[in-house]
């Protein structure tokens, strides 16, 4: 009967969720084949420090972010979310030659900046788009698909990676040429797969971050966007797991296969917890994902043996598919449909501030007092944000 029931519910999540899961699965393969490698090309290759790792992941991770509210907010203004997102993808397929061309930092800065850019530009329509093609019935459980989807091409990209580091013999450069096919790929599939809704109910050409718009953005909205900003904060770049494994004196082309176990657990953990928000609640959900982060913190500052690290990383992964997707669903059932681009953006836009500061605190301490440190100091911050969570969790109105 559970079979037959999550197959109904498969077959009834409409096919626009599919294209862009599978657009964002292309990408993902794309992105996760360089980013895999990314910080060992960096420190073997270009002779960057851990800080210098962390300031760069930071600032493209953060770019990523804020851009959100100016892409998602003009997506309402426009009424119109598709256009964005083909744009934002097809920046993110022109930034991937230029990681094989880089010769030093200046112009592997700028391509992590172009890649993220153009994934800020096309995040928050793309979610948007999620809210606006799904039942509400079944929105955990599209996000939580799309979600899946996502990190299906984030374990891929690992593996790919792994391949073909051992075929030529640590080639970082053709490994990052051949990560341009799914890149463009993903941009014609949009372009020719998706059909846009059309919102009828939507006023076009009205300004959504005036103050009177901005104003409707309830009071649960708010909290949800504090929330969010302080797991990121907890949350630093996963280059710092790549860093982690390097330690572990695993061979240097194997090391993105920690990123594969990551990617699995969050892919297949992804759709069955996005599901399951429909049903419960958000808030004690969303604590759940805070233990298993802190878990993970803890055992990743534990010890550098390979399986240490190897367990760190999938209890990583499951906090992932615990919490994205719900937090994307908590976003859009908290803002009104008209203004859901734009409430992305604003989440999105704390959520970047955050990154950035995680990311350049989690490089200092890293660079001063190692590893471990760095892993405590994470799990300090889930602490204090589950305390915020359970503390408050009055304010949170559950939208079922």
């Amino acid at each position: 009967m559970q079979t037959e029931a999550r197959g109904s519910s498969l077959r009834q999540i409409p096919s626009g969720i599919w294209i862009l899961g599978c657009v964002s699965l292309l990408m993902d393969v794309s992105s996760e084949m360089i980013h895999s490698l990314l910080p060992m090309f960096m420190v073997t290759t270009l002779g960057a420090s851990a800080f210098a790792i962390g300031m760069i992941e930071g600032l493209a991770e953060s770019t990523a972010l804020i851009v959100k509210i100016f892409s998602g907010s003009l997506s309402d203004y426009l009424g119109k979310r598709k256009g964005l997102a083909v744009l934002g993808y097809g920046l993110g397929a022109l930034s991937k030659p230029l990681f094989a061309l880089a010769p030093g930092i200046g112009i592997l800065l700028s391509a992590r900046l172009l890649d993220r850019l153009g994934k800020g530009i096309r995040g928050a329509p793309r979610d948007a788009l999620v809210a606006d093609i799904s039942p509400a019935h079944l929105r955990g459980a599209a996000f939580g698909l799309r979600q899946s989807l996502d990190t299906v091409g984030a374990f891929l990209g690992p593996l790919l990676g792994v391949g073909l580091m051992l075929l030529w013999a640590n080639d970082f450069r053709a490994v990052f040429w051949v990560a341009t096919i799914p890149a463009f790929a993903a941009v014609g599939l949009l372009i020719f797969g998706l059909h846009e809704p059309a919102l009828t109910d939507i006023k076009p050409r009205r300004n959504p971050i005036r103050r009177d718009s901005l104003q409707r953005l309830s009071q649960s909205y708010w909290w949800v966007v504090g929330i969010g900003g302080l797991f990121t904060l907890a949350r630093f770049s996963e280059a710092f797991l790549v860093l982690r494994a390097l330690q572990a004196d695993i061979p240097v082309a194997f090391v993105p296969l920690v990123m594969v176990v990551m990617s699995l657990v969050y892919s297949l953990s992804a759709y069955p917890f996005g599901k399951l928000s429909d049903r419960i609640s958000h808030t004690w959900l969303l604590a759940i994902g805070l233990l298993m982060l802190i878990a993970a913190d803890l055992v990743l500052a534990s010890g550098g043996h390979w399986v240490v690290v190897l367990l760190g990383v999938s209890l990583w992964g499951l906090h992932m598919g615990i919490t994205q997707g719900l937090l994307s669903t908590m976003i859009a059932d908290t803002a009104h449909a008209e203004l859901r681009g734009t409430a992305f953006g604003i989440f999105n836009l704390v959520g970047g501030v955050a990154m950035l500061l995680a990311s350049v605190i989690a490089g200092l301490l890293w660079d001063h007092y190692g590893a471990s440190v760095t892993f405590y100091a994470g799990a300090g911050f889930c602490v204090v944000t589950l305390i915020c969570l359970t503390g408050n969790s009055a304010r949170l109105k559950e939208q079922h």
